[in-house]
């Protein structure tokens, strides 16, 4: 399956935003740079915002740790109705058409929640349902989106792939329940 990345921008920043908050470095001024590096014009974010930013993430991890389709799918529908005043296709700074589920002069909450449910849309339209998953790994809280060209990722990086395995080598040697497949 061939991803288009230029509209994967809204389900990276629920990635990104549930990751921080699972990771502990969840903080205002974190925050601000993790939405300015989403390019988010005027990430100015205060403790209204963080508190606000910290709910809407709780609630975008759900939609990562879900397994059924219907679920996945009633759990963005219930984001969309709260998240999206509107939908429409721009063009601007070079970028070539896309949608845009915010108004530039909605608050930055109201931006971040648009784009992250609306992302979150388009990317499990593209990927029939699926591809969004948590990491399988023992104690890693990570969540992820799978733009791979097979689609079977279990874990959030190559990393907890490999400490996984190395775990389940270790744990065939000696016997344990971890090492059995």
């Amino acid at each position: 399956m061939q991803f288009n990345h230029d509209n994967m921008s809204g389900v990276r920043v629920a990635e990104a935003l549930v990751n921080m908050l699972d990771g502990g470095g969840w903080e205002e001024r974190a925050l601000g740079d993790l939405l300015a590096g989403h390019l988010f014009h005027n990430p100015q974010v205060g403790a209204k915002e963080e508190a606000l930013l910290r709910e809407w993430t709780i609630r975008l991890r759900t939609v990562f740790a879900l397994d059924s389709e219907e679920g996945r799918c009633g759990t963005v529908n219930a984001l969309l109705e709260q998240g999206v005043k509107r939908v429409f296709l721009t063009v601007h700074d070079g970028l070539g058409p896309h949608l845009h589920f915010a108004e530039t002069s909605d608050s930055l909450v109201e931006r971040v929640r648009a784009l992250t449910a609306g992302g979150l849309a388009l990317f499990i339209t593209e990927a029939a349902g699926g591809r969004l998953g948590t990491c399988a790994r023992d104690g890693c809280p990570r969540v992820f989106a799978d733009t791979s060209r097979g689609g079977r990722r279990a874990y959030c990086s190559a990393r907890c792939g490999n400490a996984d395995a190395v775990m389940r080598y270790r744990g065939r040697g000696r016997g344990h329940p971890a090492g059995r497949l």
